[in-house]
């Protein structure tokens, strides 16, 4: 089994049901959901280019997929899951927008969010003792060559290159696309999540993730609300 700290909005959140019906699965039902009927792409398409974004879930990567460490069990991590939590104060992302990332699309803020940036990183150290360390193999899988220094450094600190200041707030809605696929996909995806997007969106819990054996989708786990407990009883 292997267990991640991601973000991702409350089951009802708009957001997510848009998410859900683009990647084909619902990640707190982990049941298939219908892709919806857009202008230009067909359902077996979005089918196509979504299998790997569906496997993971609607999410934003915070703690990287890692193995629970041999020492340590799943009661004693989500025990400090809720009580960091619980030290963190809620807060509004800025506006989430569609683009392009390389060789695929997801969502991602239209301006830095520095309170996002020192929770992430917060994140990383405080449950970094809970990740057993990588193999050599998992390294590999990485693709070392190909990232910088800092990277690198990440990589073996901590077990995911794309952490402190090498993180990016994304959430991903596609897997690799040839060029020629960008406009028309981009135009979709538009479409699709234009209603939604208008909405704020409140970072206000850390959902914990697990994929239960190798390559099976990732699903919720647990959401675990940030804030004090009395601070949002009065809310």
């Amino acid at each position: 089994m292997r267990y991640a700290i991601h973000f991702t909005p409350p089951s009802g959140d708009p957001l997510t049901l848009a998410a859900a019906g683009w990647l084909g699965r619902n990640v707190y039902s982990g049941e298939a959901v219908e892709h919806p009927a857009l202008r230009g792409l067909g359902v077996h398409e979005i089918a196509f280019h979504t299998a790997l974004p569906r496997r993971y879930g609607f999410h934003a990567t915070l703690k990287a997929p890692f193995h629970l460490h041999s020492d340590l069990v799943e009661a004693a991590m989500l025990r400090d899951l809720m009580r960091f939590a619980g030290t963190l104060e809620p807060f509004e992302l800025p506006r989430l927008e569609i683009a392009r990332l390389g060789d695929f699309f997801g969502l991602v803020l239209e301006r830095p969010c520095p309170a996002l940036d020192y929770l992430a990183a917060a994140v990383v150290q405080e449950f970094d003792a809970f990740r057993a360390p990588l193999t050599e193999a998992e390294i590999e899988r990485r693709n070392p060559e190909g990232l910088s220094a800092s990277q690198f450094a990440n990589l073996y600190r901590w077990g995911h290159p794309y952490v402190m200041d090498e993180f990016r707030f994304h959430m991903p809605l596609t897997g690799p696309l040839a060029p020629y696929e960008f406009a028309r996909i981009e135009e979709a995806l538009r479409a699709h999540f234009a209603p939604v997007l208008s909405e704020p969106v409140d970072f206000s819990n850390l959902a914990l993730f697990v994929e239960k054996e190798p390559g099976a989708p990732f699903q919720v786990h647990s959401l675990h609300p940030m804030g004090r407990i009395s601070a949002r009883k009065i809310a």
